[in-house]
């Protein structure tokens, strides 16, 4: 049962020292061409008409200096934007933030007209037929489709809703 444990804590200790070394991918590569003449590489040769492919060796390329000092500090709670991200003076910015508001404004108007619409033609669920309706199947899909557009339309003023409410 001890050597068991030890034998864990061993492979253990040695699993988490190779986790933190680079990891080098370095194999012997073949090129391999069958009887159709169809060229493949594999990383081994055991197949008849392989030959080893002679490539050059790669040394790992490390990672530019500021690369490594930015990944070691910490982001400032504060730091919204980038420090060449361009501004806009706070005059333009409450002009483009009350155009979104009212755009969002028209935008439920409209959807909200269109929801009122829809619930006039349902009708509670007592759709009337229509001269062209004379097959069941065709009032029921267009009672179907009624019912979809209502609740995607009482979605769309929800996210409206919450849209405008989310503004400045």
């Amino acid at each position: 049962m001890k050597r068991h444990l030890s034998m864990f804590v061993l492979a253990v200790c040695v699993l988490a020292g190779v986790s933190h070394a680079p990891a080098f991918a370095q194999s012997d590569v073949y090129l391999c061409i069958d009887a159709n003449g169809k060229k493949e590489y594999k990383n081994t040769g055991v197949t008849k008409g392989c030959k080893l492919v002679d490539l050059p060796q790669s040394k790992p390329i490390p990672a530019p200096a500021s690369a490594n000092s930015a990944a070691k500090k910490p982001l400032a709670k504060n730091a919204s934007t980038p420090a060449g991200f361009p501004k806009v003076d706070e005059g333009t910015q409450k002009s483009r933030d009350s155009d979104r508001k009212q755009i969002l404004s028209d935008e439920l108007k409209a959807e909200e007209q269109k929801l009122d619409a829809l619930k006039k033609e349902y009708n509670g669920g007592d759709v009337e037929r229509r001269v062209d309706e004379k097959m069941a199947a065709k009032y029921v899909e267009r009672v179907n489709n009624l019912k979809s557009d209502i609740a995607r339309a009482e979605k769309n003023i929800e996210a409206l809703k919450r849209e405008i409410g989310n503004l400045k």
